[in-house]
């Protein structure tokens, strides 16, 4: 596995070995000696799979108590991923990285507890599955606004699938989200 730290060195993109031939493929998309070495050891606890449509931003989302790492991977489709520094102490607070995950680069994205996460649908449909550190705790969850522009991510809203009516897709929740200034964050 190829292990790549990003702008944020605390985020890493994980690259499988990837074994193929005329039948198909095969790699391993969790094995704990290899996650022990890119410095990846809290255990995993809990198993998520989300589904959804072309134009569709989930996030930016993070739990104040059982903050949550997350291990990202799109097993269907494409999503531009984001993870954003929400420790007042980092000397990065605020600070984003955002990447491509796809079922075709198969990459994945280590996402540490301290950090807020979020994605943008860029295919038609995209299916992504994420290992969690700590149980999904709904009085503890939080969501800072998408669009902070304290933050300023530059989210690619034109590389999104053609489907999509109008952009972004946004929940209740996410609509709500605060600006990073007034949210409750990590020491």
């Amino acid at each position: 596995m190829r292990i790549e730290k990003t702008r944020l060195p605390e985020v890493l993109l994980l690259e499988p070995t990837v074994y193929g031939d005329a039948r198909g493929m095969f790699f391993e998309s969790y094995n704990a000696r290899a996650m022990a070495e890119a410095g990846i050891t809290l255990p995993f606890v809990q198993d998520n799979h989300s589904i959804s449509l072309a134009g569709v931003l989930r996030g930016l989302h993070y739990q104040l108590e059982q903050a949550q790492g997350k291990l990202v991977r799109a097993v269907v489709g494409e999503v531009f991923d984001v993870a954003v520094d929400i420790r007042r102490s980092s000397p990065r607070f605020g600070q984003w990285t955002g990447h491509r995950l796809s079922a075709a680069n198969r990459t994945m994205m280590w996402v540490p507890p301290g950090f807020a996460h979020g994605f943008l649908v860029l295919s038609e449909r995209a299916e992504i599955l994420y290992k969690t550190t700590d149980y999904y705790g709904p009085p503890f969850e939080r969501s800072i606004a998408w669009d902070d522009p304290q933050i300023g991510i530059d989210w690619p809203m034109a590389d999104v699938h053609p489907a999509a009516a109008t952009l972004p897709v946004l929940s209740a929740r996410d609509l709500a989200g605060q600006p990073l200034a007034e949210a409750e964050t990590y020491p």
